[in-house]
C-alpha cells in the first residue's frame, strides 16, 4: 500500500518544488525543506507516482507518470507563489531539468543528477551491460521483479546516518527510506528519461545551480558536467568533498542549503507592494 508523504510548508511568495530520486521518498529532501521554509520560502515536496509502496506499485508506472507528478505539483505551487524554483535529487534532478526545458521557472537546482549509474561503487559489469540488457529484460515478464540492489556505502559518507538508513530500508517500510533495490523495469524507464532530458538540455535558459559530490559513489561527477556544458542560461557548478551521492542528507548538507538559498536570493527581487 502506497503511503502519501507529500508535504507543503507554507511561507512567502517564493516557491521551491523538491523532487526525490528513483525508489526514494520525500524524506530525502524533507530536512533541507524545513530550513528553506525557516528562511521564508514556501516549499512543496512531491511524491512521485508509484513510490512509497512496494515493487509492484513502482513497476506499474513509467517515467511519464513520474513527470506528471512533477507537473501537477508545480501547477499547485505556482498558483500560490510569484517566484518558482524547481530542485531535484538524483533522478529527481532529471525530472526538474525536464520540466525546465518545457515550462517557465526562475531557476533549477540539480542535486547529484543521475543520467547514468556510473559511480565508483557500481560494478563494472553493470556499467557495460546495462545499456544493452535493460531494454530487453524490461519487456520480459520473467524479470519484472528483479532488482539491482545497492551496496556499501549506499550513497552516504556519514557512517552513523548510513546505518540508520540501511535499517529503515530493510524494515519493509519503503515510505520511510525507499526500496532497498532498483527494479530493472524502473531502471530502464530512467534510461529513457535520461535520453529525453539529454536531448533537450540546450532548451533550458533559466539559471541553473549544480551541486555534486566529487567522489559520488553512485553517479560520477561527469553527470553534472554534462548539464553545465549544455544548458544555455546562467550556470554554476559546485563540488562537495565530504559526501557521497545523497548530498541533501550527508555531511555537506549545510553547504548544500547555503548554496541553494544564496542561488534563490540571487534570482529573486523584493516584491513591490503598490499603495492604492
Amino acid at each position: 500500500m502506497i503511503q502519501d508523504n507529500t508535504f507543503y510548508l507554507e511561507g512567502n511568495r517564493i516557491g521551491i518544488l523538491l523532487i526525490h530520486g528513483l525508489t526514494g521518498t520525500p524524506n530525502e529532501v524533507r530536512g533541507i525543506a524545513r530550513t528553506f521554509n525557516q528562511s521564508g520560502f514556501s516549499v512543496y515536496g512531491v511524491q512521485l507516482a508509484g513510490h512509497c509502496g512496494n515493487i509492484d506499485d513502482l513497476i506499474q508506472t513509467k517515467w511519464e507518470d513520474w513527470y506528471e507528478s512533477v507537473c501537477h505539483a508545480a501547477k499547485k505551487l505556482k498558483a500560490s507563489t510569484d517566484y518558482f524554483f524547481i530542485a531535484g535529487l538524483s533522478m529527481g534532478a532529471l525530472l526538474a531539468l525536464k520540466y525546465a526545458s518545457e515550462h517557465q521557472t526562475n531557476g533549477i537546482i540539480s542535486y547529484a543528477p543521475t543520467f547514468k549509474y556510473d559511480g565508483w561503487s557500481i560494478p563494472l559489469w553493470s556499467k557495460l551491460i546495462a545499456p544493452i540488457a535493460l531494454p530487453i529484460v524490461s519487456k520480459t515478464s520473467y524479470f519484472k521483479h528483479h532488482t539491482f540492489d545497492e551496496a556499501e556505502p549506499y550513497g552516504i559518507h556519514n557512517e552513523q546516518l548510513r546505518h540508520r538508513i540501511i535499517h529503515a530500508m530493510n524494515s519493509g517500510n519503503s515510505s520511510e527510506a525507499g526500496l532497498p533495490g532498483n527494479p530493472w523495469f524502473s531502471l530502464n524507464e530512467l534510461r529513457k528519461l535520461s535520453y529525453n532530458v539529454r536531448q533537450n538540455l540546450n532548451k533550458i535558459t533559466a539559471p541553473c545551480l549544480c551541486l555534486h559530490a566529487y567522489d559520488d559513489d553512485i553517479a560520477h561527477r561527469r553527470n553534472s558536467e554534462l548539464i553545465y556544458t549544455r544548458v544555455s542560461g546562467d550556470k554554476k557548478l559546485i563540488w562537495l568533498y565530504n559526501s557521497y551521492h545523497m548530498i541533501t542528507i550527508d555531511n555537506d548538507r549545510k553547504q548544500v542549503i547555503q548554496e541553494s538559498i544564496q542561488f534563490i536570493n540571487e534570482y529573486t527581487q523584493p516584491i513591490q507592494v503598490t499603495n492604492q
